[in-house]
């Protein structure tokens, strides 16, 4: 039996069938996905193999009150094979140093929540998340959240970064999710698979709740002592958007929410295809005298000239800096 699996909460996987089923199912012990070092084999998203252990289970329904899927308990099944994904976004484990984490499988887009303060989101973050869609080949874009509480000051902080970021090709958009109408965004998601991702305390929770008209998610407050923001989302869950006319109800694509990121670790990323990763040092790179150059302290970079001239934002080289840093520590772990 194939499925889709919608939620993880780390020891169980919740899959809807191919036939409209929802299957609480787990993963045998001596399953594991070949190539990949990931501390959760199965992720948001993937395509399985379930078979299943008794009778029926959950037999999908809609409604106009309900966008999601809904039904009564029904058995346990056993997740035996995943197949091939088209495309994952990764990031280094927290707690085991030399292992991935997954957060979600086969996606058409991220979209990266952005905030410039309450809490800020630092450059640095952003770009390592942007390097990483780039280096899995998944389509990125900047949602900028709470531009209603931006002084003038941060209000050009934020001008400035969506014309750097659209100038490197990143779509970006900036609203107040507790202020969202549907129809504000939904073009962007129309049809398409989105992860939603960010810092916590972004408002990911908040824009969820305001895209389906009612709450899919808790939100939470910002620690005023840290301007950072605490966890509200625990687990990974896949939400469908439908949109209901009349007796019919058709599919608007996918929305997966995840736990707020703190850091975003890099993954199985090789110092000499880094700069690759950065759509502007590697446009600029392609003139530098050696073709290895690394953009730190060869002669002839045309990177670090570029740099000087400021064509090139000191934010981004710093990012790609530290993704460089990270190569290096990883060589001596």
């Amino acid at each position: 039996m194939r499925g889709l699996v919608i939620k993880s909460t780390g020891s169980t996987y919740l899959v809807r069938t191919d036939e409209g089923q929802l299957l609480e199912c787990h993963i045998k012990g001596n399953f594991r996905i070949r190539g990949i070092r990931s501390t959760n084999p199965v992720a948001v998203g993937d395509y399985v193999t379930v078979s299943l252990i008794g009778e029926a289970g959950l037999t999908a329904k809609r409604s106009n009150s309900d966008s999601g899927l809904t039904g009564e308990a029904g058995p346990i099944g056993w997740i035996t094979d995943v197949e091939p994904r088209r495309n994952y976004i990764i990031r280094r484990s927290t707690n085991l140093s030399k292992d991935c984490h997954i957060i979600a499988a086969n996606l058409d887009q991220v979209a990266l929540i952005v905030t410039i303060n309450h809490p800020e989101t630092s450059t640095v973050f952003i770009d390592r998340f942007l390097a990483t869609a780039e280096a899995y080949r998944v389509p990125a874009l900047l949602i900028f959240n709470k531009v209603d509480l931006l002084n003038d000051e941060e209000l050009l902080r934020l001008q400035e970064l969506r014309e750097l970021y659209e100038s490197l090709g990143y779509q970006t958009m900036a609203l107040s999710a507790i202020s969202l109408q549907p129809a504000d965004i939904l073009p962007l998601l129309r049809g398409k698979t989105t992860l939603l991702s960010g810092n916590s305390g972004v408002g990911k929770s908040t824009l969820l709740n305001a895209l389906f008209g009612r709450e899919m998610a808790r939100t939470g407050q910002i620690s005023t002592a840290h301007n950072k923001g605490m966890h509200t989302t625990t687990f990974s869950e896949m939400y469908e958007l439908v949109e209901s006319e009349k007796s019919k109800v058709e599919s608007q694509g996918w929305i997966i929410d995840t736990p707020g990121i703190k850091g975003f670790g890099s993954f199985d990323m090789q110092r000499e295809e880094m700069s690759h990763y950065f759509r502007d040092i590697f446009r600029v790179g392609t003139e530098c005298r050696f073709g290895n150059c690394t953009h730190t302290n060869e002669p002839g970079c045309a990177v670090m000239d570029a740099l000087k001239r400021g064509e090139i934002a000191i934010s981004r080289y710093e990012s790609y800096l530290s993704l460089l840093a990270d190569c290096e520590e990883e060589k001596y772990r």
